[in-house]
């Protein structure tokens, strides 16, 4: 299970993240513990308003929990992950507040902690908790005997293509995939053995290598997009100097966005804006078969849910039924038969949430299921748009170089159209 946590402020934008049911296909408020309020919103703004009588800005401590993307697994798992999380960092009986988010067949939760230690009045420490949560993330692959992904084996063998939420922001700002952005630039520098190479590699795919307002190395594609490349490559700034020379030598942002400026003909703008267009239209039948599935899931809970609810209250009014009352009560305390019909109750009550946790546990496990096969032909779609996609832009990379027009280009089979708006963050 990775874990991924932050400290960090911001009550209103992260609540509103959380409950997002239009970006995601079942949202699930799964516990409120230690708050007045019985949302979200309020909880979280509890925290902040607690936070403001001590000097904390990151009064939060986020952590997402990505179990691997085709296991099942229950809500006990996500529990002893969160009890394992308190242990290592001190938050045992803090506020918290839990959430499930399914989306694209998968399932995984965030949990958020409030940092203020109310009794004293000051925020909670938490050294090397990017530490901790990777200790607890392997142990939780080897208790459940999950493959365990190569970076935790051999840092050496991480994916080079994680990034960081400013860089997926950019990349679905501008309606690219950060994954695809990154490897991308990684493959040019790689394959580069200097300066001339590398910019060669870069113009072949629609960048311009240029000089940042900080000096260091950016590119810069035919939107004006900039994106800094010791960044999204994850290459300190001496190693491009090393291999590029001084920036001081390459064009400045706003001369590289001239040069693309006078070279994007109308025609050129056009051409793009037709394949979007087209992919956008060619993806609808993905679209809709994607919220037909989610409107019927979610029907299918809301029905369990209110089932589950009417039972149990039939149930509880049962127990209560068997407990003695009046005088029936008084000789039931003294012959005992009181406290064994309690224990009864209890046992029953246990055996009642279990079977409710089980029961709706199976229609998750079941619907995850239908949803990862529609999943899998979005995701067919998806690389074959990409590869597509990335096949246009050199060409009008090549075009442009050549300082003339592009031929025209026909639109692709439907089959092998792009969604564009699709880039979503991968956690």
């Amino acid at each position: 299970m990775i874990l991924k946590g932050s400290q960090r402020a911001g009550a209103a934008q992260l609540a509103n993240h959380l409950i997002n049911i239009q970006e995601n296909d079942h949202v699930e408020l799964y516990e409120l513990r230690g708050f007045m309020s019985d949302n979200l919103r309020d909880a979280l703004q509890e925290i902040h308003a607690v936070s403001r009588g001590t000097k904390c800005k990151q009064f939060m401590f986020s952590v997402s929990l990505n179990p691997p993307q085709n296991e099942d697994a229950p809500v006990e798992y996500f529990e002893n992950a969160l009890r394992l999380i308190e242990e290592k960092t001190g938050l045992q009986d803090q506020p918290r507040a839990i959430v499930f988010h399914e989306k694209e067949g998968r399932r995984h939760a965030h949990a958020v902690w409030s940092r203020i230690d109310v009794a004293q009045m000051k925020a909670i420490n938490l050294p090397h908790y990017k530490l901790k949560l990777r200790d607890i993330s392997k142990q939780l692959y080897l208790q459940y005997n999950w493959t365990m992904p190569n970076g935790f084996i051999d840092i050496k063998q991480r994916d080079p293509a994680n990034f960081t939420l400013a860089e997926w922001q950019q990349s679905k700002r501008i309606g690219e995939k950060p994954k695809q952005i990154k490897t991308l630039f990684k493959e040019c520098w790689t394959v580069s053995d200097g300066k001339t190479a590398f910019t060669q590699a870069l113009k072949e795919n629609g960048y311009i290598l240029a000089r940042g307002d900080r000096r260091g190395f950016v590119a810069v594609d035919y939107r004006g997009e900039i994106y800094s490349l010791s960044k999204w490559m994850g290459v300190k700034t001496k190693a491009l100097k090393e291999k590029l020379g001084e920036p001081k030598h390459l064009p400045s942002v706003d001369q590289a966005k001239a040069e693309y400026a006078k070279r994007m003909t109308q025609r050129l703008k056009q051409h793009i804006h037709d394949f979007k267009e087209q992919a956008n239209k060619d993806f609808q039948p993905f679209l809709r078969r994607k919220e037909t599935l989610r409107k019927h899931h979610r029907k299918i809970r809301e029905t369990l849910k209110s089932r589950q609810t009417e039972r149990w209250l039939i149930e509880t009014q049962e127990r209560q039924d068997i407990i003695p009352r009046g005088l029936h009560k008084i000789w039931s305390w003294i012959t005992g038969q009181h406290g064994k019909l309690c224990k009864q109750n209890e046992q029953e009550i246990k055996v009642c949430k279990q079977r409710d946790r089980t029961e709706k546990q199976e229609i998750i496990k079941h619907q995850l299921k239908e949803r990862r096969n529609l999943q899998r032909d979005i995701n067919r779609f998806k690389v074959r748009a990409d590869h597509d996609w990335i096949a246009l832009k050199q060409d009008i990379a090549h075009y442009i170089e050549m300082g003339g027009e592009p031929p025209s280009i026909h639109q692709p089979k439907q089959e092998q159209n792009w969604q564009i708006d699709y880039a979503e963050p991968e956690m």
